[in-house]
Parts: structure tokens; sequence; C-alpha cells
């Protein structure tokens, strides 16, 4: 069976579905397919092995142009496509990562109307070659927002059409009207063609249905995969022996919770000597100024006690990070639809306290350790961060570690999606 998972690249920044997507093709090889993935505006950025093809469709250069610059849909292919190049992409992106869904509202109805759209060479082009030149029989899209290409390749190629869902409604969210009202109802259209929805958990296939007006029978979950960590030497404790370590570790930004994550620093470490607080990861540039302001603000009042680690440049320098830590803490405002970090900290042997939202309750109950808080009562998290212990128990680290593999390690996950996938 051949299987293509399209996935949209991060701009250069590590992006959790982007990584999920790369694990999916990974865990479908481990389970005996031929599957591959394939890039979209920009390509991907990982920390395991890439398995990407080394070219980039709809390149985001290209597709931004085509709807700001009156004539740019018309030039040949010949002119255009040098700016599809990876590396050129890549550069690019650097320049303007920092551009918000807020500013994207008429780009994303663009790509959302197809072929009717300003795209529509990229489209048809990404279009010729699933139908014509690779063929697959199971084409999975990462995301309804690139359903746009739907349409047209129905009428070229009559395989299963899968879409992967992971947090569409939180770019959907933040798009002004009425490109978010257009938008919503184009992706609706769209959508009818899907066989199959797959998510990561149920409070997401219940949410994501009602949002986009589907039946739930289309809805179904599936793993999380997630490969086994490096070997790494344990970590030496002995500078914080006694100290009880949190740490955030997740993209740095509102939705994500690292400023809630920042206040209860303040507001708890003055009083317990006896914790220390790291936060660690990818930082945007439309939050950087924000950010740096307010942790300066933060460190200000409890010194060392808060540490700002910056973000990991590969897999190796993550799990180094996580093992530091006695328990993981993403205090999250919008409800998250996976929960890859849990699974990754997981892998370390660390346990999460989470907001009792979204997909954070599955993910507990299925590793059977971690907290969860009510962030509806003002505090809690602060309360909840004073309740916690040290878990540096060898052997209920590894206890934690087999569990997750069990759960979601690659082999397991790919049958297990697999499976799901021929239904």
């Amino acid at each position: 069976m051949k299987i293509c998972v399209i996935t949209a690249g991060g701009a250069g920044m590590f992006c959790g579905s982007c990584m999920q997507d790369n694990t999916l093709v990974r865990s479908l090889r481990a389970a005996g397919t031929d599957a591959l993935l394939l890039p979209t505006y920009t390509p991907v950025r990982v920390d395991e092995e890439n398995v990407s093809l080394q070219r980039v469709f709809m390149g985001g250069i290209n597709v931004y142009l085509d709807s700001r610059v009156p004539g740019w849909r018309y030039l040949p292919p010949i002119l255009k496509r040098w700016l599809d190049s990876p590396g050129v992409v890549r550069w690019l992106s650097r320049l303007n990562s920092s551009t918000s869904a807020a500013q994207l509202g008429p780009l994303t109805v663009d790509l959302l109307n197809g072929t009717a759209g300003p795209q529509e060479s990229e489209i048809t082009e990404l279009v010729r070659y699933l139908a014509d030149e690779l063929r697959p029989d199971v084409i999975i899209f990462s995301n309804a927002l690139l359903s746009g290409v739907v349409p047209a390749l129905r009428k070229r190629w009559h395989g299963k059409l899968i879409c992967m869902i992971q947090g569409d409604d939180v770019f959907l969210r933040d798009l002004p009207e009425p490109w978010k009202s257009r938008a919503l109802d184009l992706i609706r259209r769209n959508c009818a063609e899907f066989e199959l929805f797959l998510t990561h958990s149920v409070y997401y296939s219940n949410f994501m249905s009602h949002y986009l007006g589907l039946p739930r029978e289309r809805f179904q979950e599936t793993q999380l995969a997630i490969e086994t960590p490096p070997e790494l030497p344990e970590p030496d404790t002995e500078q914080v022996t006694g100290k009880l370590t949190v740490g955030y570790f997740a993209r740095i930004c509102p939705e994500k919770g690292a400023f809630a994550f920042l206040d209860a620093a303040e507001s708890i470490l003055p009083g317990c000597p006896d914790m220390r607080m790291l936060i660690a990861g990818f930082l945007p540039g439309q939050h950087a100024q924000r950010f740096q302001k307010r942790l300066k603000q933060v460190t200000d009042r409890v010194g060392a006690q808060l540490q700002w680690l910056g973000s990991p440049s590969d897999r190796e320098g993550k799990f180094r990070l996580l093992r530091q830590l006695d328990w993981l803490c993403v205090p999250t405002e919008y409800h998250e639809p996976k929960g890859l970090y849990v699974l990754e900290a997981a892998l370390s042997g660390v346990p999460s306290l989470l907001p009792s939202h979204g997909a954070f309750p599955e993910r507990i109950r299925e590793l059977q350790a971690g907290a969860l808080y009510d962030p509806a009562v003002p505090g809690s998290l602060e309360v909840a961060l004073k309740k916690l212990l040290p878990t540096r128990d060898p052997e209920q680290r590894r206890r934690l570690q087999q569990r997750c593999l069990l759960q979601h390690g690659m082999e397991v996950a790919g049958k297990k999606i697999l499976s799901t996938i021929k239904q």
C-alpha cells in the first residue's frame, strides 16, 4: 500500500504537527507500507530523521505573491519555480516567520478556493504530481486548511482520502471577519470529499465534528507516534538535590501558557526556596519583545530560581533538557488537541502537570501518571505547583517510559494507524 501524507511546513520553526507528520510516515514505514511525506508551503523542520521529499509544492513565496501581486499568477512556471526551491523558501521564510493568523485572512480564503483562486497553477501542479506521477492508494492531508486542493484532486484521483485534524481551530479562531466565516464555509464544502477524519483525542473528534458541522461517525481517534529517546547519561542533579524542578517546554506564546507559567513563577517562587522553574521552547518573533520583558521582570524578583534555556537545536538537546525536570508544566489557554510534549516528557520519565481540558485528561489516563488542575479556578495552578513532589525514583521513571512506548512507540502506533486507515 502506498500512502502519501501531505503536510504544511512550519516556516523554519519546530512545529508539533509537522514533527508528528514526519513520525507518522516513519511509523507507517515500520508497519510495512510505502509511505512518504510531501511538504507544502515550506520545508519541514524536525529533530529526528527527516523523511520528507526534498521538494516543496505550493511554495509559500509563490502562494503569497499569487495573492498579493497583480499578474504574478499568470507568469510562466519557469519564471516562478526557482522560488519553490527548499533552500530559497527556507531562507525567505526566516525573514517573515512572525506572521500571525490575524494577517493571513485573504490568503487563507484564496487557498481554500482551490483552482478558483489565484493559486490555480500551484494547485494544478500538485494535483498532476499526485494523480499522474505518484499515484498513491491513500492520501492523508495533515490539516483541513489544505483542503482547497481536494475538489481538483477528486476529478483526477479516486483513492482513499483522509484528513488528519491537529489544531486547525486555533488558526481559524484568530482570523478576523469576514475571513473567518468565509474560510469555515469553504472548509465545510471541501471536507465533504474526505472519507475519514482522524484526530488524536476523543475530545478533539467531538469538538471538530461540531465545529465543522460534520457527522461524528466520520471521525476516528488514532495514535500519536513517538520515537524511542536517544541514549543519554543520567543527568547530574547534585547541584539541585532537594529542589523540585518544574519546567515549561513548548512554543513560547500566550495560547501555550508561557506567560501563565511566568506569572505562577513570580507568585510562588519567593515562598518556595526548595523549588526552581525552567522555561524553554521556540520563541516566535511576534512574542519576543513581550516575553523578554516579562522574563526580566520575574527573574529580577526571583533570581536564579527561574531560568530561560532557549530552544534546543536537536533531539539530544531536547531530551537532555527534559531529563533535568521532575515535572513538566504547560498551562495552555487553548484546548490542546493532542499533547505531544506530554509524551516526550513521559519518554524521559517525567510526569506532567496540566489544565483539565482538551486532550490532557486522556493523556494522563493512558500514561497513569501526572496531575490535572482546574484552570477555571483562580490560583489553581499555583496551588497545584505547591503540591508537587520530586519524582527522581529511577524505577518510577522507567515505568512511565515503558507505558509511553507501549502506547505510542513507532512500531506499535504504525500498526494501529494502518489498521484504522484500512477500515
